[in-house]
């Protein structure tokens, strides 16, 4: 009788399989590459649509065509909601959401779901791998019990890793394969375990001394961009109010050739990273007695935007002698960035709900999102309006909220009755409203 292969022999030899966690932004992106060296995926989610979907070759998500998903079927992949079918899996990836709740602390329920449902499908020789963003201590805290339950011990018949989801929706110069992967293992077999997992569909792995070590490089990424985009954001502010062109200014100093790197400002901030995972190690720090005023600070100004966009909206208005309460107001660009239909923390949102409160008779129109989704805290019963100039010019405002390419920019301009722009599209007009 042969011996049994080892996992990072089964790995070298493409004959793993690979069980995806979570079937969203993050996990069909990788589930894509995984498939791509020729090792089989499993796909999980408890979205029996989203399974059916992608079961039948149509993508859900925008920027991922159903042509792609085809070539995943065809490579042999299969999305299920039985995860019992995690026992057949040789390592697990978990990709779901890990949102704040009310208190904006964390909330690990999705993780804690996930954990429940393939607990009793643990086995061994299997790798477990959290790629969700986290506090420092999430993977050996939270899922390394439910290993030891199972009876396994990590290291010797088990493998407990944690490597953080890098993706970026929309972004066509780097793709799943192409973006460095940085992973820490509970112990040095885990993380050979791990580089051997990822460097077999990843160009290249970036190996950090433990999980905490790799939990808190996801932290540092996002909370560095959050304080730089505060930053500029501030910056927007003292520059209108001295009648400067933000964006003039960051361009210029772009020409530096050290030292600057451009960060450009907006409604606010979106996506499921930035405005969550600063509040993460905020959170991890009071353990400590720690506060984090750097990352509180820039979370106020980027949470402020959406009201400063609405207040200069207010005395747009105000000087055409009308009021906000009453008026028809469009927002344009609904997704939290340009070219995607990715609704979560969307700035654009808030701004709605201001306006709403206020008022106004609020609409969008957004070429990626055709219906306002349902959303866990927010509710528009809305369908995206079709812009021509007649639709435009029925506005008394139109807010440009994400600067999405299919925009007609020369008919929002020629038939708006007032243009507030957010995004600088319209830099250097005078009659454009800046926010």
């Amino acid at each position: 009788m042969s011996e049994e292969l080892s996992f990072v022999e089964k790995v070298a030899q493409r004959k793993a399989t690979v069980g995806i966690l979570g079937l969203g932004y993050v996990g069909i992106p990788l589930a894509l590459s995984v498939a791509e060296t020729g090792m089989k995926v499993v796909g999980f989610d408890v979205v029996q649509k989203r399974v059916d979907d992608l079961n039948s070759g149509k993508s859900p998500i925008k920027h991922l065509s159903n042509g792609q998903i085809d070539g995943l079927l065809k490579a042999g992949f299969e999305g299920t909601t039985d995860f019992s079918k995690a026992r057949d899996c040789d390592a697990l990836i978990i990709c779901v959401p890990t949102p704040l709740n009310q208190y904006r602390e964390p909330d690990l329920t999705f993780v804690e779901a996930t954990m429940d449902s393939i607990a009793p499908y643990l086995r061994s020789g299997q790798l477990l791998s959290l790629e969700s963003t986290t506090w420092p201590g999430t993977t050996k805290d939270v899922l390394l019990p439910y290993v030891e339950r199972a009876g396994l011990t990590v290291g010797e018949n088990f493998y407990l890793v944690y490597s953080p989801e890098r993706e970026d929706p929309g972004n066509a110069s780097f793709k799943t394969q192409t973006i460095p992967k940085v992973a820490g293992g509970y112990t040095p077999a885990c993380l050979e375990a791990a580089e051997a997992l990822y460097g077999a569909f990843i160009d290249r792995v970036v190996p950090v001394s433990s999980t905490e070590a790799a939990e808190m490089v996801k932290l540092l990424e996002n909370i560095h961009r959050s304080i730089n985009i505060g930053l500029v954001n501030e910056m927007k502010i003292v520059a209108d109010a001295m009648g400067l062109d933000i964006f003039e200014i960051i361009d210029a100093a772009g020409t530096k050739p050290f030292g600057f790197t451009a960060y450009y400002p907006g409604p606010g901030i979106g996506g499921h990273c930035i405005p969550i995972d600063p509040f993460y190690l905020t959170w991890k720090a009071r353990e400590f007695g720690l506060h984090t005023r750097f990352i509180e600070l820039a979370g106020e100004i980027n949470a402020s935007m959406p009201q400063y966009v609405v207040d200069k909206t207010v005395r747009a208005l105000n000087e055409q002698g009308k009021s906000l309460r009453g008026a028809k107001v469009l927002a344009l660009g609904i997704a939290y960035k340009r070219d995607v239909d990715d609704m979560r923390e969307s700035p654009s949102v808030f701004v709605m709900e201001l306006l709403r409160d206020w008022g106004a008779d609020v609409a969008y129109s957004d070429p990626n999102v055709p219906v306002f989704p349902e959303m866990r805290e927010h509710s528009f019963d809305l369908s995206s309006v079709e812009l021509s100039a007649a639709s435009i010019a029925a506005y008394d405002a139109v807010i440009l909220l994400t600067d999405h390419s299919d925009f007609d920019y020369d008919l929002i301009k020629k038939n708006a009755q007032i243009l507030v722009d957010s995004r600088g599209k319209f830099r250097g007009d005078a009659d454009v409203v800046r926010a």
